[in-house]
C-alpha cells in the first residue's frame, strides 16, 4: 500500500479543493470539507505506514488491535461481543479477525464459563509474542515518528478527542482512561 503518490504534488490538493468549494458558492462548507478531507488523508497515510510494518508479521491493524485488547485484559480473554464493543467494529469484523488469528495460532475460542450463549477469544503465548514484536516495531517506526512535535501531537489528540466525544464515540469521563475496566 502506497501512502503517497510516486512524486509529491507541487500544491496541497486539499487547499485547492477548498478554494474550488468556495468558488462554487459553498463557502460555509469549504472549511469543514477541508478538515474532513485532511483527517481522511492523514488516516490513509498512518494506516499505510502501520500496515507496512505489520504485513511482514502476518497481521493487519484490526488483528493487531484485537491481540492488544486481549493482552491488556486482566485474564487474556474476552467475550466476542465485548471485543466488538471495545474496538467499535461490527461483530462480523470481529469474527473475521478471530478466525484469522485463530488460524495463525495466536488466539483460541473458548466457551464462556457462565453464559452458554457467549464465546470468548483468548490470547495464546504465540499471540502475546507476536503482539510484543509488532508493538516494538510500530513504536519505533510509526508511533515515535509521527512527523509532528510533541506539542502538536498533544494538540491534535485533544482536538480529535473532542470531535469523537461530540459525535458520541465515547462517554465523557477521565480523558486518560476509558470509562470501564477491560
Amino acid at each position: 500500500m502506497s501512502v503517497s503518490p510516486s512524486a509529491p504534488l507541487p500544491f496541497d490538493p486539499v487547499d485547492e479543493a477548498r478554494r474550488h468549494w468556495a468558488d462554487h458558492g459553498w463557502v460555509a462548507a469549504a472549511p469543514g470539507m477541508a478538515a474532513v478531507t485532511s483527517v481522511m488523508r492523514a488516516q490513509q497515510i498512518f494506516l499505510g505506514r502501520v500496515e507496512e510494518v505489520l504485513r511482514p508479521l502476518g497481521l493487519t491493524f484490526a488483528r493487531y488491535e484485537l491481540l492488544m485488547l486481549l493482552s491488556f485484559s486482566s485474564t487474556g480473554a474476552m467475550p466476542l461481543g465485548k471485543v466488538s464493543a471495545r474496538l467499535q467494529v461490527h461483530p462480523t469484523s470481529v469474527t473475521n479477525a478471530v478466525d484469522r488469528l485463530e488460524a495463525q495460532g495466536f488466539i483460541r475460542r473458548l466457551p464462556h464459563a457462565t453464559d452458554r450463549r457467549a464465546t470468548l477469544a483468548e490470547i495464546l503465548p504465540e499471540g502475546r509474542q507476536i503482539a510484543q514484536v509488532a508493538t516494538k516495531e510500530l513504536n519505533q517506526q510509526v508511533f515515535e515518528r509521527t512527523g509532528l512535535d510533541p506539542a502538536d501531537i498533544d494538540a491534535l489528540t485533544d482536538v480529535l478527542r473532542r470531535l469523537r466525544s461530540g459525535f458520541g464515540d465515547f462517554e465523557v469521563g477521565d480523558p486518560g482512561r476509558g470509562t470501564g475496566p477491560t
